[in-house]
């Protein structure tokens, strides 16, 4: 066994700066000097007696065995953040630091009605929230950025666990003078090509809107995007098509002050479902199963 192994805070510094490719910008992250993160990490060389890190004026490139590293690394310092998980969650349940991710078709509408409720009755919960799209969020769960995320399923997930909130349907939005207003339901076949309107990859609603629109060609034809559900809503009521929207946007006013309006879609795969996940065999999958009911209460 060596005598010397390397810190957690070494490992810390090299996760950064692989994933910010960056001396300043991994330092920054890490709420250190730039100087302290590299002569880390050249410690953490200096002790395996190899080199992780190809360094020039303007690229950071990673070794074979540097990368190799970086994986191992992600995985003990998700271990060593779950030894703590586990004593933290021995005490008081949902008190102390928490991290979760939200997508951006849920935090706007699901976020400002529960939190004042949850500061106010739990008091000792720090809450810290990242929005990112749920390739993101899940990206940050597994390697330990994230404690938890909220999110829309169906989406590939990878090993989690989950706790489903709510059903969440979906609605077509479309401006006012519409000629094809329908006066109930939409079909599916009312959607035609080049008409949708949709949110930019690697948002999961977009997804969710060409499976409920049951028209595979869309996904390649289709060419207005835009980068969140406000920015879709302008388009639509400024006459450039027409949009799917979740009922939770539509119950928070995303469509005050507009002409758009809006019907359910009929057919299969017209919802959405909302969960919290994290990690299988959390330490504190008892405390998220917690969350997910004062999520529910919200």
């Amino acid at each position: 066994m060596s005598t010397y192994l390397p810190t957690i805070k070494q490992l810390q510094y090299l996760v950064a700066l692989h994933q910010h490719q960056h001396f300043g910008r991994a330092a920054e992250a890490s709420f250190v000097s730039q100087s302290t993160l590299s002569a880390g990490i050249r410690e953490l060389e200096s002790l395996l007696n190899v080199t992780l890190v190809e360094r020039s004026r303007r690229v950071v490139r990673f070794t074979p065995l540097g990368n190799s590293v970086v994986a191992k690394a992600h995985r003990i310092l998700r271990e060593t953040e779950e030894l703590a998980e586990l004593v933290q969650a021995a005490g008081k349940p949902l008190s102390g630091e928490l991290r979760m991710s939200v997508i951006p078709t849920i935090a706007p509408f699901l976020l400002p009605r529960i939190l004042p409720r949850l500061r106010k009755e739990r008091p000792q919960l720090k809450l810290f929230l990242r929005e990112e799209t749920s390739e993101h969020a899940l990206e940050s769960l597994h390697h330990g950025r994230a404690d938890c995320v909220l999110l829309a399923l169906p989406f590939p997930t990878g090993e989690v666990e989950k706790a489903v909130i709510s059903q969440d349907d979906l609605f077509v939005a479309f401006p006012k003078d519409d000629p094809r207003n329908p006066p109930d339901e939409v079909p599916p076949s009312m959607i035609e090509e080049g008409r949708l309107l949709l949110l930019e990859d690697g948002h999961c609603l977009r997804d969710h809107a060409l499976a409920a629109c049951n028209h595979a060609e869309l996904r390649a034809s289709t060419t207005m995007i835009g980068t969140s559900l406000h920015t879709l809503v302008q388009m639509v009521d400024n006459g450039l098509g027409l949009t799917l929207l979740p009922k939770m946007a539509i119950d928070a006013g995303i469509l005050h002050e507009t002409d758009v309006v809006y019907r359910p879609l009929k057919g299969r795969n017209t919802s959405r479902e909302i969960a919290l996940v994290w990690r299988t065999n959390s330490p504190r999958s008892d405390e998220f199963r917690l969350l997910a009911e004062e999520l529910r209460a919200g």
